[in-house]
């Protein structure tokens, strides 16, 4: 089947209904709470910044220089967005990883019938799962650094094209980021993860994007990152898992 960018939203939509489903809404609670907790974070530490740099400026700016607050109430909201996308996004993934692994298990069991893994309870799952998920977070946070510099300069720098290849990027980065979870779980590395998505790279696209684009939208922000990791595990489960052997 060709790659599609809608078929791609179209599986973060799916993951919006999975987590309302039976069996799986006890392992939405935690990602959803840390959602929660980093956004409301990020939205205040953001509005405090803005309000006293504000308060800097009325009291250095002479009064017929007032009107440069409105143009920068459109960099504030910029500079919100790129914060929001890049280091909370991050952070409540990184937070919550352990959690969204065992979320991608329970939507894979659900959507296949099969789990990804055998043997412990949920507890031990965790545990056994949690150093190599951090270092998993980590990967990714160093790949996301290094390629948003150029990216986010570029999109500084080039009107109009550039904004639209920072979005692009912030699509590949959020399908990377919660493929990662239902991959994962069947040990396939960053690196191959990579290589998966990159085959179905139009798929994945819309995927990401339909990902940003709910996260920009007030209170259903909270519940894109449990939604996404269902959505990518549907994904998988649909459209990148490798096919079984038949016998």
């Amino acid at each position: 089947m060709p790659s599609n960018p809608a078929r791609g939203a179209a599986f973060m939509l799916q993951g919006i209904r999975l987590i309302g489903r039976p069996g799986l809404k006890r392992f939405v609670l935690v990602p959803l709470l840390v959602n929660i907790l980093v956004f409301s974070a990020a939205i205040w530490w953001g509005a405090g910044r803005f309000d006293a740099l504000m308060t800097r400026l009325q009291a250095t700016v002479p009064g017929w220089l007032a009107w440069l607050e409105w143009l920068l109430w459109p960099v504030f909201v910029v500079a919100l967005l790129i914060v929001v996308f890049y280091t909370f996004t991050l952070v409540a993934n990184l937070i919550a990883a352990p959690f969204n692994g065992l979320l991608a298990e329970k939507a894979e069991t659900l959507l296949s019938g099969h789990e990804p893994t055998q043997g412990a309870d949920d507890l031990k799952k965790l545990m056994r799962a949690l150093p190599r998920t951090l270092l998993d977070e980590l990967r990714k946070l160093l790949y996301a650094v290094l390629w948003s510099v150029p990216f986010l300069i570029l999109a500084f720098a080039v009107p109009l094209v550039g904004p639209v290849i920072w979005f692009l990027f912030t699509a590949w980065m959020l399908a990377l980021q919660y493929s990662d979870f239902p991959m994962g779980n069947h040990g396939l590395s960053f690196r191959q993860m990579r290589a998966a998505l990159r085959r179905r790279q139009l798929m994945s696209l819309g995927f990401g994007a339909a990902a940003a684009g709910l996260t920009l939208i007030p209170v259903v922000n909270f519940i894109v990152m449990p939604a996404a990791v269902a959505g990518a595990t549907a994904m998988w489960v649909r459209e990148l898992r490798p096919a079984e052997p038949s016998a």
